[in-house]
């Protein structure tokens, strides 16, 4: 494995996602998801959840160069991206919503599995860009 792309692609996922993550939930969709009530915490905690972005960004990393193998581009990138987002919306939006009280199932549906095809769609072809062929990390040289 390629350390400096690892770590680097390990930073970008964190810095993407949080890009996307807190616009997503705390601005552009704050009051749908109000009124979704599915969330019960008032107030985010933005520490946990960092947290879970810098583990799945440890986590993805490392499975990338596993599934491209040879083949890392901005296209494998985001094949894997899509991949990992239908992994992560079955656990967060479909076994979470059979869970917990939504008011609308079908808004949460929609609104959750758009995010996390968008989200990982971003970061697998960020991802795919940094682990592609000839590409130097910064500073390497």
């Amino acid at each position: 494995m390629e350390t400096r792309k690892y770590w680097l692609a390990a930073l970008a996922y964190v810095f993407c996602t949080f890009l996307i993550a807190a616009p997503w939930h705390l601005v552009i969709f704050k009051s749908l998801y109000d009124e979704l009530a599915i969330f019960t915490r008032k107030e985010p905690l933005i520490p946990l959840g960092l947290t879970s972005m810098v583990m799945q960004g440890l986590v993805l990393s490392y499975l990338y160069p596993l599934f491209a193998r040879a083949n890392h581009s901005v296209a494998t990138g985001l094949k894997f991206g899509l991949l990992i987002g239908l992994l992560m919306a079955s656990i967060a939006v479909f076994a979470e919503a059979g869970k917990q009280e939504v008011t609308s199932l079908s808004t949460w549906l929609l609104l959750e599995t758009t995010y996390y095809l968008f989200q990982f769609a971003v970061v697998g072809a960020v991802i795919g860009w940094i682990y592609r062929k000839g590409a130097e990390p910064y500073g390497s040289r």
